[in-house]
């Protein structure tokens, strides 16, 4: 461990002193790595703006993962900005390459700070970021610290719900929350949190019941369709058991007959079938549920 962090700050005083470069030198570099592959001159490139990865990374630090990582993924923003400069425009690479460290950095947070995956969108990162800095700047310049209006602020400063903030400012206020962890003060490996997780689907002997139940009346509502002439059956299979229920109009231009008559028969099956139901089947009360 002690050579991995000799070699750390060795890498750090070496990125720290590596010479700045001028801008017309700059522009070369940048044209010789875009126009001929020229990796030296991609080398001298990024040495000279790790410094900048490194400023940068320091500025999340407080997020609570590893420098090192922190200095890697910005190290790797660099390259992409480099692979992706234009030499030919009037901006310095430097100033190119901080949106990309920085992304590169913050897209490494939001994938690693929680087990939780984090805002994708570009609201979301803001909010993820800003949400501290934002709070506590409202809470010194007013007197009112009530949560609901510091959380209706920062939605509206950064332009998104105040919902969105409250969920935000619950999940950095504290850690991730293993369902695995022990219960209790002496951590009893017996018994976990996820043990006391409610279960909201029907037990084994109620699913079992609700089928067999299902069965029996499917059962009896067949034979109780058996007392409807042709035309009802025809009815109440296209009004009511059709997965696209056809309209009275509709039915009555197929039947011939009009949209109230289509109605009368659907009513008067509908009759017959809870009669059948109730002399037949005295168990199945009440009206049968079709459709």
């Amino acid at each position: 461990m002690a050579d991995i962090a000799g070699i750390r700050r060795q890498f750090i005083r070496t990125a720290m002193e590596a010479p700045f470069l001028a801008r017309e030198e700059e522009r070369g570099l940048a044209v010789r790595w875009k126009d001929n592959r020229d990796e030296r001159a991609l080398h001298r490139l990024i040495s000279a703006h790790m410094r900048l990865v490194i400023a940068l990374a320091g500025r999340f630090r407080h997020y609570g993962l590893p420098m090192a990582d922190l200095v890697q993924e910005g190290h790797v923003g660099l390259m992409e900005a480099a692979a992706r400069f234009e030499p030919e425009r009037d901006v310095r690479f430097s100033t190119y390459a901080t949106w990309w460290i920085r992304a590169s950095i913050q897209d490494y947070i939001l994938r690693n700070w929680s087990i939780v995956r984090g805002g994708t969108s570009s609201a979301q990162k803001a909010l993820f970021f800003n949400l501290r800095r934002l709070r506590a700047r409202l809470m010194q310049s007013t007197e009112e610290h009530v949560g609901d209006e510091i959380h209706r602020r920062i939605a509206t400063a950064i332009g998104v719900s105040r919902d969105d903030v409250a969920l935000m400012d619950a999940r950095l206020s504290g850690p991730d929350m293993s369902l695995n962890a022990p219960v209790g003060e002496d951590n009893d490996a017996s018994s976990e949190r996820m043990d006391f997780l409610v279960d909201g689907a029907a037990l084994p002997d109620e699913t079992v019941s609700a089928t067999v139940d299902g069965e029996r009346r499917l059962s009896w509502l067949q034979q109780a369709l058996t007392v409807l002439s042709e035309r009802e059956l025809r009815i109440l299979r296209e009004r009511r058991l059709a997965e696209d229920q056809a309209t009275l109009e509709a039915l009555g231009q197929r039947l011939g007959i009009s949209k109230e008559r289509v109605r009368q028969i659907e009513n008067r099956a509908l009759e017959k079938l809870r009669r059948a139901l109730a002399d037949r089947f005295p168990a199945a009360t009440g009206s049968p549920h079709i459709g």
